[in-house]
């Protein structure tokens, strides 16, 4: 029996059960780094399989290892944790937890790793290695992907995979690329300070209003001027708070934003290029300032050699079911684990057809549950395609 078959044959037994793990998960969610209970149940699945898990040092998030353990090794990761929204999908299965949601379909993410386990683990022989990683933290910068690296969760892998849900994605259809994928997404926060002083007389204190005005215009439009606009980088502010009183300059005031890039060598450069531009626009104004910069994750760049492998195991589980996709400006934590060996990302498409197509981190956010198959024959067919390179 084949590896596809073998699968087959799994899912015709347990696909109830692979959409009654989701929904236990959904049910259940917990935020990053605190992933205890899920966790738990990870692990007593794989361990009821005969699989020995072990749980990373925080205690959230494990690893676990099937098949030959020499020769190549190759990983598979899924996060497990939720986002701080309610939800308001008014599912059967909708969150008992309040304020806590999988709005982002990180637990149709595990559920699909954990049904690709047990399958996997029901062959008697597999061609190469396989890794899973079921990481904490995906939502907080910069990323529970670091813990996993830093505990040794890549150590004898050559390459890794993931699957990530897309509402704009029709169920039965799953994207992927070479080369990025996701931007680079990052914080940033200005707090510029002044005497302040009556709005009668900006000439005699810095006008601090004025100033961040002139950050707000100034800095993203420099940017623009300063990195290649082939590599996509937006830089958009989310918020500016000064002042009470509309005759009063006020003392302090503060701007905070996101930068996103494609490019990883601009997302290096940024934070240098960023305090820069601030303090040639702010040099003129008679104020006081401080530069936060918060560095979160570098782009999701996919090497083409895994590409290939997971473009053919995305083909071989049926005709049409490769579809097209772009770079996106979202951040995804999965890049930390390309900083150290090839791997590849692709969109599970979780659309119905039907419908507003609602996107990610929406209280309203759900995923059409055909798709869990889809990613398990996915996750499993890049462990067969795997052994051909």
């Amino acid at each position: 029996m084949s590896l596809q078959e073998h699968t087959e044959a799994w899912l015709t037994a347990h696909h109830d059960d692979l959409i009654a793990w989701r929904r236990h998960i959904h049910a259940h969610p917990e935020l990053g780094r605190q992933e205890f209970a899920t966790t738990q149940f990870v692990a007593a699945h794989l361990a009821d399989a005969g699989l020995n898990p072990k749980v990373l040092p925080g205690g959230t998030g494990l690893t676990c290892d099937i098949g030959p353990e020499h020769g190549p090794m190759v990983a598979l990761r899924a996060d497990m944790d939720a986002l701080p929204m309610p939800e308001r999908t008014g599912a059967p299965y909708a969150s008992t937890v309040p304020g806590v949601a999988h709005a982002c379909g990180h637990d149709g993410h595990t559920a699909v790793l954990l049904g690709a386990a047990l399958a996997l683990a029901s062959v008697p022989e597999l061609p190469v290695g396989v890794r899973l990683i079921f990481q904490p933290a995906e939502e907080l910068m910069p990323g529970g992907a670091i813990d996993a690296v830093t505990a040794g969760a890549l150590t004898g892998v050559s390459s890794i995979f993931a699957l990530h849900c897309d509402p704009r994605l029709a169920v039965g259809r799953v994207a992927t690329k070479p080369g990025p994928i996701t931007s680079a997404a990052d914080q940033v926060e200005i707090t510029v300070l002044s005497p302040g002083g009556h709005t009668s007389r900006p000439h005699l204190t810095g006008d601090l209003v004025y100033a961040l005005g002139t950050l707000i215009t100034g800095v993203p439009g420099v940017l623009s001027r300063r990195v290649d606009p082939r590599n996509g980088t937006v830089m958009v502010w989310g918020a500016v708070n000064a002042g009470v009183a509309a005759n009063a300059i006020p003392q302090t005031g503060t701007l905070a934003g996101t930068i996103r890039t494609a490019s990883r060598e601009a997302w290096v450069a940024m934070e240098d290029l960023v305090g820069e531009i601030v303090a040639a626009l702010l040099a003129p104004l008679n104020v006081e300032f401080s530069v936060h910069y918060r560095r979160g994750v570098p782009p999701v760049v996919n090497d083409e050699t895994a590409t290939r492998i997971l473009t053919h195991a995305i083909e071989s589980v049926g005709e049409d079911v490769l579809a097209d996709t772009h770079q996106s400006g979202g951040g995804e934590d999965f890049s930390w684990y390309l900083e150290e060996v090839p791997g590849a990302m692709a969109r599970l498409g979780v659309w119905s057809g039907r419908g507003p197509q609602l996107d990610l981190h929406q209280p309203t956010f759900d995923l059409d549950e055909r798709a869990l198959a889809v990613g398990v024959r996915v996750l499993v067919n890049i462990v067969e395609q795997a052994a051909g390179y």
